[in-house]
């Protein structure tokens, strides 16, 4: 099968796309031709080193996928060949096959078709466990949503309008329309205004019972200016620093809570159950189209350098999709 495979790290140059063994499925496993999958930030931080993957004898990039089973292990229940599904991985998704563990993935609603299904599970799956499972979000509270036009934040956008929430985001001028049209109640253009000061004013002083936070740097600390009593900041990734200076003093009186999170690492029945509670509690919002993906773009699998310096230029609005044709 051909696959991208990270041989060296560095630039979108290093990206290699050769021909691999297909993977091996274990009993519980089943292989799953890929129609499509997305970039995800982590894709730019492994190929530079800097977010390694599982320790396989290729590395391949790729942390979500569409497609459909092409074969089962003998312990596989509820997935049959056939079946359209999709799934958030470790890695591997960035190739024509994958072996993943059945209890790891959702069937792809009628909505969607194979080729769009692959921009929902990394970015759904982060959005709605970030802001509802650790954040605790509910009707009637409020949400603040950073990078309100990536991947993740158009999808918090829509989730936190689901469960009947207020939700501002920031975002870069010219994306300010397009978080508005899906539904987002504030959105402050981070190069010219104060988000704290944007948040306190549109909440009459109150706060935010949850922030998303995807920048890090020195969003951290003023990520606590904006929270109300009891609030939570879930941080899911560091685009600006990893390392932040802030005022611990201010968490105390608030009773508030800074949390974070990744995907990759967690242990698989982790994963498993994330999952499993995401088909139960949201998946059918795709069906009646109260959630959908949003695509900026879509490359081949062959273009994948370009993926990632299209990714790296920070234009996009939603997803960038690759197209994985099959053999």
């Amino acid at each position: 099968m051909r696959a991208v495979v990270l041989e060296q790290y560095g630039g979108p140059e290093v990206l290699s796309l050769r021909d691999i063994p297909d993977p091996e499925i274990g009993p519980e496993d089943v292989l799953v031709d890929v129609a499509s999958s997305a970039m995800n930030r982590a894709d730019l931080l492994q190929r530079m080193g800097l977010y390694p993957g599982p320790d396989t004898e290729y590395e391949v990039p790729g942390l979500e996928f569409a497609g459909t089973v092409t074969a089962a292990g003998p312990m596989v229940r509820d997935v049959a060949t056939g079946d359209a599904v999709m799934g958030v991985v470790s890695g591997g998704a960035h190739a024509q096959r994958l072996a993943v563990h059945h209890r790891q993935v959702l069937a792809v609603p009628d909505a969607l078709t194979l080729a769009d299904a692959g921009a929902v599970p990394e970015v759904f799956l982060t959005a709605w466990d970030a802001l509802v499972v650790q954040g605790g979000l509910t009707p009637g509270r409020r949400a603040l949503v950073h990078a309100g036009a990536s991947g993740v934040g158009t999808a918090a956008i829509q989730i936190a309008k689901a469960y009947g929430a207020e939700v501002y985001v920031t975002a870069s001028a010219g994306k300010l329309e397009q978080c508005l049209a899906l539904g987002a109640d504030l959105a402050i253009d981070y190069g010219r205004d104060d988000f704290v000061d944007a948040v306190r004013q549109v909440t009459g002083g109150r706060g935010v019972d949850v922030v998303l936070d995807v920048i890090g740097g020195d969003y951290v600390d003023r990520n606590l200016s904006c929270l109300a009593v009891q609030g939570r900041v879930v941080q899911v990734g560091v685009m600006a620093a990893g390392e932040a200076q802030i005022n611990v003093g201010r968490l105390l009186p608030l009773r508030a809570s800074l949390i974070g999170t990744v995907l990759r690492a967690r242990p698989l029945e982790e994963k498993i159950a994330l999952t499993k509670r995401f088909g139960r509690e949201v998946l059918g919002w795709f069906e009646t189209g109260v959630l959908a993906p949003v695509i900026d773009c879509r490359f081949d699998l062959d273009q994948i350098a370009a993926a990632h310096e299209y990714m790296a230029s920070n234009a996009n609005v939603g997803k960038i999709v690759l197209d994985v044709a099959p053999d």
